[in-house]
Order: C-alpha cells, then structure tokens, then sequence
C-alpha cells in the first residue's frame, strides 16, 4: 500500500505553542507511525484521525510532524521503521496494535530507535507505554449490560492477533462466568462488514440462544451491525443493545444514536506525544521506562441497554 504524507498541519491550535510539558527543549525531526491497515477500514475509522490530531497538537509546535505511513503487514511496518532509521528521517516511533511477542520491539531496541507503546506494559516489555486499561474497561461494560439485566452476551472482537483485542475477548469472557452471563464470540477485522456479518450470524441461532447485546471492539464494526439489525426488523436497543468503543461522533449521529466505551482520543494522542517527548529528552541511556495509564474510559448509554 502506498502510504501517506507527513500529516505536520504547521500552525497550533489556539495556545498549543505555549503548551507546557514534558521535553520542552525537544525540537526537529518528525515522529513515526507505521500502520498495519487495510487502507478501506482506515478511511472509515475515525480512530486514528482523532488520535493523530491530538499528537499532532503538541509536536507540531515543537518542530516535530507526524510521518504516517500505511502498510499491508508487520513485516512491511518493519522495513518501513529500518528505512527511517538509515535515513534519519524520525526521532522516534509509536509502536500501535502490537502483537504478544512483536518483534518490533526487539527491532527499536536494535536501531536504537526511541519508541513509544500504546499497549498493556507486558507487551511493552520495558519500553515506555500508554496503556488504556481495555481489560478495566471490558469488565466494567460487561457489569453494565448484566446490570440492565443481559445474561446472554456477544462479543465482537478486532483482528484476533493484536495482543488488546486479546486481553478484551479474555476479560469478556472471564468477566461473563463471573456474573453467570453465557457468551457468543464473534470475529471481525474492524470493518462494518464485520458487523454486518456478526448480526447475520446472531439472527442465523436459536432465539433462546442469542446474545440480547453485543459489544464491538470499535465503532465501525458496530454501526454495520445497527444497519443489518435494521434490515432484518430487529429494534436497537429494545431487541439487541449495541455497544461500541471509542464513541466516534459516528456513534453520537447514528439513528438510534449507539451506547459507546467512551474516551478522548484526541486527549489520548496529546498523552503518548508528551511520553515521546520525555524519551526524547531522556536520551539513548533512559532509566526506566515509563508506564503512563490513560483516562479512565466511560460507558456511555445511549436510549437505555
């Protein structure tokens, strides 16, 4: 895939430039992202623009734009990182969606490339992270839909191989037994067709075992879901409640609007960009790493579960 273009916008958003913080003296260079996407699920995703933008907010004043570029694979993300490292084209890096294991990290570590995670510490293993509690948010939405009285619930989840969307279907699960709820685990890739098929699916069981809500690992997913439960008659919230994450104003402008994990994303990219800075300035021979915990996400309802 081809990928795209420095996103850096030049000027601040009104008194971004004064912003204080960490790595004040920090300037030059840009800071990488290597996606791992289909370039048709991160069109419709609203996700990574809000994100970018929040990062955007406080490394542009700073002489610092974001390089993104859009990959097909893992493999491809790495080669991309080695280039920008022959080159001197990026201070340092932000690691997303990794998988148990990744071997990016073994490769910033070798390129002696600062890199910041947005993931859980262990698979930061040991390098400075973000961390958006998603197994703390799943238990919490999970004790929600059993609250309103759903003892039959559904997951659909992201790519199966990233190591959150694991940590989410497990905490779903386990959560689930705990409060004797039964489980319908759905797959998806974060597209609406992904949605779409999970209600084909729902609608295909036996109506004593249908999930009577369904959570979805983004909001794509989940809007495709709200139009195929349109097709087949099925009333959202009144015959199956849908849950969304990360409360995109796709959610908000939906009919009926969607109940939604809800966080700023935009303040989520300020926060992994201050992190980039601190590593920045702490230079090649860092103490230990950082480990910052994001806002606490909030469930959302919307027209009742």
């Amino acid at each position: 895939m081809s990928g795209a273009p420095s996103r850096g916008t030049g000027a601040a958003p009104g008194g971004a430039a004064a912003r204080p913080g960490p790595g004040e003296g920090t300037g030059g260079g840009a800071v990488g992202l290597a996606l791992v996407r289909d370039a048709e699920v991160l069109g419709s995703e609203p996700f990574f623009h809000e994100f970018i933008a929040g990062m955007e907010r406080v490394l542009v004043p700073r002489g610092m734009p974001v390089l993104l570029q859009v990959v097909a694979t893992v493999e491809q993300a790495a080669e991309r990182m080695r280039s920008w490292a022959a080159l001197g084209q990026v201070a340092g890096v932000i690691l997303i969606d990794l998988l148990p294991g990744d071997e990016r990290i073994g490769l910033v570590r070798s390129l002696r490339l600062p890199a910041v995670v947005i993931g859980d510490p262990e698979t930061a293993a040991g390098l400075p992270a973000v961390w958006t509690q998603d197994d703390v948010a799943m238990r919490d939405v999970v004790g929600e839909l059993v609250a309103a009285g759903h003892h039959r619930l559904g997951h659909v989840r992201g790519p199966a191989e990233m190591a959150h969307t694991i940590i989410r279907r497990e905490t779903f699960v386990a959560a689930a037994r705990e409060h004797g709820a039964r489980t319908t685990c759905f797959d998806g890739d974060y597209s609406e067709a992904a949605g779409r098929e999970a209600v084909e699916r729902l609608v295909r069981l036996r109506a004593a075992e249908r999930p009577t809500a369904l959570v979805f690992d983004n909001d794509v997913m989940a809007l495709g879901a709200l139009h195929a439960a349109q097709r087949h008659g099925i009333g959202v919230p009144g015959d199956v409640a849908l849950v969304a994450w990360d409360d995109s104003a796709l959610c908000q402008l939906a009919a009926p609007p969607l109940s939604a994990v809800s966080h700023d994303v935009q303040e989520l990219g300020e926060l992994v960009a201050d992190v980039m800075l601190e590593t920045l300035a702490a230079g090649p021979e860092p103490g230990a790493a950082r480990v910052e915990t994001a806002a606490p996400v909030r469930l959302v309802v919307r027209g009742g579960l």
